[in-house]
């Protein structure tokens, strides 16, 4: 450690760590290990399973995967690599996600819960849907959507609705006519999710009149208006715009049904009473859905995910990973508007005929007990959630989950790395000592997770995601694409070797954008199908320690991982710069004790602006709350001189972001503007002497490349 901290602190640019090279701080923490009364229940305890999945068995291997699932025809290619990197998993294969996911639990399952709803609301009872309800609900959605709408199999359906029963619902609806559905997260503005419209080219928009949100009646039918029209300007017309009701006896949203596109689903489905449609036998290699994400040129990227490959990714982890079986009763607290909730609260659960909690709400609403009152009533054995909502768990009700009587076997945290101190807290106070915890590393283009301990076999270790998962196999790479070993003490690229069922296909309608963004970086031979040379560049850091065990540090792109979401930098940009007195904008991510990471913004004014800082702070904060949402927020907007750049004119991101969080900003006599630096320090910590923080590493490596 003290070698690479010391090799860190030179000021030229020989002597400076790469942006792969963090140099790292943190201490090992000591192992825990699983209770045996989850080992005995557990679904993977054969050590032999280790040795099925090495690289001398792959591809073969991800057959015990895929044969959890139910098909109509049996795959002839495990994996074809014949147009290397778009990847095509089974082949040959053919099956219908919806049937596997509800059809074929009839027979054993009909009567359970498939899912549970609970409403932010406490004086709403929970409703769970059975099997049955779900097969007969599913089956009228995919009438309307077929009739109704004239959906064939290939078109694409935008979704924009937050955690309510009707959006698995509707998800599973359209995988059973093989249309491809893309659901925008619900907290994302009319714009953001018009955009998301026009790139895929959805001509019918599903969406709610409204929903709770921190005790509030949130008026959601108002976003369609503008998703609408933001897709009419970028080239994609709306058809018809599908409202499902929140409630039962009234309206949940002040603004009106536009005659000839708008309807009311619960009014039309009415003609398709009792209606069953079979599902479509759909080749394993036809896409199942888009989930957009930000990307670091501004542009989100629409991850185009498989039918086959991605199933049976999602079930055999779901399985082995969080040890899920029919009889669980499963609550991950994500969101199904970001893949953690495709992935685990839909399509996984319910592939094992579990049961699935789906939560309105703000997990502290009306108080920081909500979630386990709810835990406690509905009998959850497995949890799943974000380090960031365990902060804030911890910060406002530390010892609320004493207060009451559930028993987790399993809890599942996701999305960015969890602190040794929250993640104790976790195992301590939430899981009583006596869950396991899987700490798990993946992206929204991975399908499922690519790092963490199998929970009956491997030791927990606090701050580290674990091994790779079976048939993972990653290496860490410098800038110069040399390998880092294990036990090396330097942190770099962490790359994923081969890939693997749930590895997305493609970038939809950009297929140089995604081979550049995920494989150019280290590929050996541009014209090679061997997947040997087509490296996938996850643009995180990470360390691996000698023991197996790999951490990850965050982001080494300008993507901000604010609270498990990943928010390009650039995006962000581009709305601050819709405001007409900003010349400049420059994202910076801030350390934040709850969520993580959040964007802290610097903007230059254009000469002769007559506005005061504060007006214009003002409209940059709208103007991304309008563009993105509210969950893009900056913690502050600063209006600043000018922007530190390089003489080429590029903005000096990491120098903005050392400021921001007090760290030393290092070398800066290569730029055009050196005398900025210290204006812009002074305004944002004052007149004092110069702070220099230790920082997390993934703020340090921020902006390296520019």
């Amino acid at each position: 450690m003290a070698k690479a901290e010391s090799e860190s602190a030179g000021t030229d640019n020989e002597s400076r760590l790469s942006e792969a090279e963090i140099a790292v701080h943190w201490k090992e923490e000591k192992v825990y290990y699983p209770n045996p009364r989850f080992v005995g229940q557990a679904n993977l305890t054969d050590p032999t399973v280790k040795d099925r999945f090495a690289e001398k068995n792959f591809p073969e291997c991800f057959r015990e995967y895929a044969d959890l699932l139910t098909w109509d025809k049996y795959w002839t290619t495990t994996l074809d690599t014949s147009k290397a990197p778009f990847w095509k998993w089974f082949v040959g294969g053919k099956l219908n996600v919806s049937y596997n996911c509800v059809d074929r639990q009839l027979e054993k399952n009909r009567n359970k819960a498939a899912l549970i709803f609970v409403s932010e609301d406490e004086a709403e009872p929970p409703v769970a849907v059975t099997y049955q309800d779900l097969y007969i609900r599913v089956n009228e959605m995919a009438a309307l959507l077929r009739d109704f709408c004239g959906l064939k199999t290939g078109d694409r359906v935008t979704i924009h609705m937050p955690m309510v029963a009707e959006l698995p619902i509707t998800m599973l609806a359209c995988a059973r006519l093989g249309v491809i559905h893309s659901v925008v997260y619900g907290g994302f503005s009319g714009e953001a999710c018009g955009s998301r419209i026009a790139d895929s080219g959805s001509r019918i928009l599903i969406t709610i009149d409204g929903y709770y949100r921190s005790g509030k009646v949130i008026d959601h039918k108002a976003n369609a208006d503008i998703a609408v029209r933001k897709a009419q300007e970028d080239g994609t017309k709306v058809e018809k715009v599908l409202v499902w009701k929140r409630f039962r006896d009234k309206s949940a949203s002040a603004t009106p049904m536009v005659e000839g596109r708008d309807f009311m689903v619960n009014d039309v489905l009415k003609q398709f009473a009792g209606k069953l449609v079979d599902p479509v036998s759909m080749p394993a290699e036809a896409p199942l859905f888009l989930m957009y994400t930000s990307g670091s040129t501004g542009k989100p990227k629409g991850c185009q995910h498989s039918t086959g490959g991605y199933l049976a990714y999602v079930t055999g982890t779901s399985k082995y990973i969080q040890d899920i079986h029919p009889t669980d009763v499963y609550w991950c607290m994500a969101d199904i508007g970001w893949i953690t909730g495709h992935s685990y609260i839909v399509y996984g659960p319910l592939a094992l005929a579990a049961t699935s909690v789906i939560y309105e709400g703000v997990p502290t609403y009306p108080d920081a007990g909500r979630v386990w009152r709810i835990a406690e009533r509905l009998g959850v054995n497995i949890f799943h959630t974000s380090p960031t909502a365990i902060r804030m768990l911890r910060k406002l009700g530390p010892d609320e989950p004493k207060k009451y009587h559930y028993r987790f076997k399993s809890m599942t945290t996701v999305g960015e790395p969890i602190e040794p101190e929250a993640w104790k807290w976790y195992y301590e106070i939430v899981g009583q000592g006596q869950a396991v915890i899987t700490d798990t590393w993946w992206q929204t283009e991975n399908g499922g997770f690519l790092c963490s301990t199998k929970p009956a076999m491997d030791p927990m270790k606090p701050g580290s995601a674990g091994p790779p998962m079976l048939g993972i196999y990653p290496i860490i790479y410098d800038e110069k694409a040399k390998e880092i070993p294990a036990g090396a003490g330097k942190a770099g690229n962490i790359c994923i070797r081969n890939p693997w069922p749930g590895i997305f296909q493609t970038i939809w309608g950009d297929p140089d954008r995604y081979v550049a963004t995920y494989y150019s970086k280290y590929n050996t031979n541009k014209n090679s199908t061997d997947w040997h040379d087509w490296p996938y560049f996850a643009g995180d850091g990470a360390t691996w320690a000698a023991d197996g065990y790999i951490r990850i540090l965050g982001r080494v792109d300008d993507v901000i991982n604010v609270a498990g979401h990943r928010l390009g930098t650039k995006e962000i940009e581009s709305a601050c710069l819709t405001v007409p007195e900003v010349a400049e904008a420059a994202v910076v991510p801030i350390v934040d004790p709850e969520r993580g990471r959040v964007p802290e913004v610097y903007i230059a004014l254009k000469p002769g602006v007559k506005a005061t800082p504060a007006e214009v702070s003002a409209k940059v904060t709208l103007a991304i709350e309008t563009v993105i949402g509210k969950i893009a927020r900056p913690r502050v907007v600063r209006v600043v001189p000018d922007m530190p750049k390089t003489r080429s004119g590029k903005i000096m991101r990491r120098v903005l972001a050392a400021i921001s969080n007090q760290m030393d900003y290092g070398d800066i006599t290569t730029l055009a503007n050196p005398e900025v630096v210290e204006q812009i320090r002074v305004q944002v910590q004052g007149a004092g002497p110069v702070v220099k923080k230790t920082a997390p590493e993934d703020i340090k490596a921020f902006g390296a490349d520019v």
